[in-house]
């Protein structure tokens, strides 16, 4: 007779819960591990950052420098090998598959990205602090010796606190790494230990005055049925823009590799390439475009203004450099959001969060971390705004993705599975 006190229910009852007590322990101790160790690489690497930043800034012609730094990051990736270059698709082929990550990504994006902004290459640091995590998480699970699912796991978490201790977004930090593997499906299993990772990451960079990156939203009227129509263009015009961006990305680094086949002479080549388009543009598209997204929230910018920042990390990228797409596309969103703000009658700083967002969606294919961090840069306030035009831009974006490892599990227009790869 089956009732509630079944023993053999207890039984599997108890068990249960004794595996999940287990797991809570162990990933408690995993995460505590990572979240402190990549908070403090986390804070090292933002100082670090924040000061050759400075130094380029206060002596413009620094800049002659990017194709030399461009030969020595070659030179340490090649004398790494082993795959240390895929970058971040190496970290989500080594979650999906089991693909060895080596834990030598992590000093050499440390160094790569260092070198990069130091001399004005146009990339992000966000990209690199998803190698960096990854890598030492992968690195931690050897060296307790566990087994591949839990490695993946710890990948992660990892990935989560080096994101979180950075750009100061612990809710979008660990949500993002389960979210951005496979589209569709979310590696619930994970989320205890990125969770407690990005939070303790997040805790110690502001121990040590790493101010997270927030903006003020004012002048934001309850949403109604022309503002939700409004949205609802911008969102396809941000959709199309990440599509834009991710191809210029390809077809630049597609170019770069069919005419120059040595690395050395690719990466010197790009490096004068943003020289000279530093002289001839300006050098505010130079670094990860933090001061276009601030001028963005501020005042309508130039139209071409994103334009040029996506050529300007087209050809840093697309070269060799190092660093990452994340912040760029947030910048690339904020510029054609701050241009357009005049023309569909919106406040300037709403209509530029709404690209940010939406834009970093488009290219990552992660709209809840997307909602996430419209949250956490802008305030509940802006929610009802970014979220429709994420949920435009995700669904109108296709398949495009900045990264070729993800795979794509549901499609985004019926629930249909389909497991392919990205554009």
């Amino acid at each position: 007779m089956n009732t509630l006190f079944d023993k053999d229910k207890v039984t599997s009852f108890f068990g249960k819960e004794k595996k999940a007590v287990n797991s809570l322990w162990r990933w408690c101790l995993a995460a505590a591990a990572l979240g402190v160790g990549l908070g403090f690489t986390g804070v090292a690497f933002h100082y670090l950052l924040d000061l050759v930043t400075q130094l380029r800034t206060a002596a413009p012609m620094m800049v002659f420098g990017l194709p030399f730094a461009g030969l020595l990051i070659m030179f340490m990736y090649e004398k790494a090998g082993g795959g240390a270059n895929e970058g971040t698709n190496r970290v989500l082929s080594a979650i999906q598959s089991g693909k060895r990550l080596p834990v030598r990504m992590a000093p050499l994006i440390f160094a790569g990205t260092i070198l990069t902004h130091m001399f004005g290459g146009s990339s992000g640091r966000e990209g690199a602090a998803l190698q960096i995590g990854g890598a030492l998480g992968n690195a931690l699970g050897r060296i307790f010796k566990m087994d591949s699912k839990d490695k993946h796991v710890l990948i992660m978490c990892g990935m989560s606190a080096c994101f979180s201790a950075m750009f100061g977004t612990p809710a979008a930090a660990a949500i993002f790494s389960l979210e951005v593997v496979s589209v569709g499906v979310m590696y619930y299993a994970a989320l205890l230990p990125c969770v407690l990772s990005a939070v303790i990451a997040r805790g110690i960079a502001k121990a040590f005055g790493v101010e997270a990156i927030r903006f003020t939203l004012t002048d934001i009227a309850s949403i109604d049925l022309p503002s939700g129509i409004k949205l609802i263009a911008l969102g396809a015009i941000f959709a199309a823009v990440s599509i834009l961006f991710i191809l210029a990305l390809t077809y630049v680094s597609g170019a770069l590799n069919k005419y120059f086949k040595s690395p050395y002479v690719r990466i010197f080549i790009a490096g004068w390439a943003v020289v000279g388009l530093s002289f001839a543009c300006g050098q505010q598209y130079l670094g990860n475009g933090l001061n276009l997204i601030a001028m963005s929230m501020l005042e309508n910018v130039p139209w071409f203004f994103f334009l040029l920042k996506i050529l300007f990390t087209a050809v840093t990228l697309g070269g060799g450099f190092k660093g990452g797409e994340i912040i760029p596309s947030l910048c690339i969103g904020a510029t054609i959001g701050s241009c357009l703000a005049p023309v569909f009658g919106m406040p300037v700083a709403l209509v530029a969060a709404c690209g940010m967002v939406s834009v970093f969606c488009g290219v990552t294919n992660s709209p809840v971390t997307s909602i996430l961090l419209a949250v956490e840069l802008f305030g509940v306030s802006s929610l009802y705004y970014c979220m429709i035009s994420i949920a435009v831009s995700y669904l109108l974006s296709e398949y495009f993705s900045l990264y070729k490892a993800q795979k794509i599990v549901y499609s985004k227009y019926e629930t249909t599975y389909i497991n392919r790869e990205t554009h």
